[in-house]
């Protein structure tokens, strides 16, 4: 699995014209399932994710995480991070997971992020979706099960 995580004032997820996920202050994920994912990936992500310490403390210092600052999740499923762009000029989604089990595991993402006391809104698996954000910062990370950084 795959997360760009983005430290955000304010963050929304439009289906339609229709907001269907708003946040104020906390972090907007963009969220990638890849072939082969498992529970465990999710586990590792959604722990990571409500533990970085990336949101300023009393001296402008990176020190506090999404849970010290009670702030919220805006999570949105990206296919295409699970793209490759490494031959032609059209990008190859091979290793996308199949919609089905990424919706799945996506939603057992966004549970394990809830189970630690954390406000998780989401937009709509498999649409068309407009997301807009004030990126705080600008602070990003890309977070990659595979290379897992304890």
């Amino acid at each position: 699995m795959k997360v760009v995580l983005q430290r955000v004032k304010e963050a929304r997820v439009t289906v339609a014209g229709q907001v269907v996920g708003s946040i104020g202050r906390g972090l907007c994920l963009l969220v990638g399932v890849e072939k082969g994912d498992r529970e465990v990936e999710a586990d590792w992500l959604a722990a990571k994710v409500a533990e970085l310490r990336i949101f300023p403390d009393e001296n402008d210092k990176m020190n506090l995480s999404v849970k010290d600052i009670n702030g919220s999740i805006l999570a949105v499923s990206q296919f295409t991070l699970a793209s490759s762009i490494k031959k032609g000029r059209r990008p190859s989604f091979d290793n996308a997971e199949l919609p089905d089990r990424a919706a799945q595991l996506f939603a057992y993402f966004v549970r394990k992020l809830q189970e630690q006391g954390l406000e998780v809104q989401t937009g709509v698996f498999q649409a068309m979706m407009e997301v807009q954000l004030i990126n705080d910062g600008p602070v990003t990370f890309i977070l990659d099960s595979k290379i897992k950084q304890l």
